[in-house]
């Protein structure tokens, strides 16, 4: 039987696509038939999480636990059959997604913002242009519009 005992990542590095939790022998123990065994980074030593179906990517991935001389094989599909270590996982990686969340509504404004100094630019150049080519009428709708958007 498996039984969670402390689950604190080592760190946590992010990218766009994955939020990895980075295990260190430390951080991360568990009872496995009531005696207390200890991670150790032999074979793999983190938790992929894919950000947009927020599913753990490292199924297979095998983690290491030792107790003296003993030691334990356990696989990721294993831990994820325990609501401790799911609860566990959650609260590490919850505050990722809302921190993603935000990082992504704020580029999105910052897109919008760009687009519009880029389209002012544009008006602006098309104004110089009827200036010079001497083009009466569409200096005066240029400037008409360029008076509806930003007078």
């Amino acid at each position: 039987m498996l039984n969670i005992k402390m689950l604190k990542p080592y760190y946590v590095k992010e990218d766009k696509r994955f939020i990895r939790v980075v295990l260190a022998y430390q951080y991360f123990s568990m009872f496995i038939d009531n005696e207390l065994y200890q991670f150790i980074p032999m074979e793999s030593r983190e938790i992929i999480i894919d950000r947009n179906r927020k599913r753990v990517h490292n199924v297979f991935d095998i983690f290491v636990f030792q107790r003296g001389k003993n030691m334990v094989y356990v696989s990721v599909a294993d831990l994820l059959q325990l609501p401790e270590f799911l609860t566990h996982l959650h609260t590490i990686v919850s505050p990722y997604y809302e921190e993603g969340i935000e990082i992504s509504q704020q580029s999105s404004e910052e897109v919008k913002e760009i687009i519009r100094e880029l389209e002012r630019n544009n008006l602006r150049r098309l104004i110089d242009k009827a200036i010079d080519q001497k083009d009466e009428d569409t200096f005066r709708l240029l400037t008409q519009k360029w008076n509806k958007m930003y007078s």
